[in-house]
């Protein structure tokens, strides 16, 4: 029997991008729920998209009630360099949420060069799905975070 987890996980998801990123939601919240916690602890908020994940993020961090934050999307390489743009802002930002208020703020956006391998690594199959991955980051996160408290 898996222990129940008493801990609040804001998950932030882009729409854009929607054919990956519901991939990746599903996994992180099957493997949320896997590990103990409750459905019902277990915040998702929608965002259009990675560009738009950092503020959602940083607000959901700062709540007293929220553990931990992961952040979902999909940004995939075309012809401009609006994908350099973004990736860089969405993780730059998803980084400063977590330095700012001290929790975990778990980076599961993905960047690939294409569509298949944005696919390949939003499979239905346990180890291939970064959304699953993040969702143990947050998790263990939390735990040594906590730890460093008792110190």
């Amino acid at each position: 029997m898996t222990k129940r987890l008493n801990y609040r996980i804001g998950v932030v998801v882009s729409r854009f991008n929607d054919f990956i990123t519901q991939r990746l939601l599903c996994g992180c919240v099957d493997e949320l729920i896997r590990r103990g916690v409750s459905k019902s602890s277990i915040l998702v908020v929608q965002v259009p998209g990675a560009w738009e994940i950092p503020v959602v993020a940083q607000q959901l961090a700062s709540k007293k009630n929220i553990n931990a934050v992961i952040c979902l999307g999909a940004v995939i390489r075309g012809e401009t360099a609006h994908f350099d743009i973004v990736a860089q802002g969405s993780c730059s930002g998803i980084q400063q949420a977590a330095l700012t208020t001290g929790k975990p703020v778990v980076l599961g956006v993905l960047t690939t060069e294409n569509t298949k391998q944005a696919y390949e690594r939003s499979s239905d199959k346990k180890r291939n799905n970064k959304g699953r991955e993040a969702a143990c980051v947050a998790l263990e996160m939390i735990d040594t975070l906590l730890s460093l408290k008792k110190i």
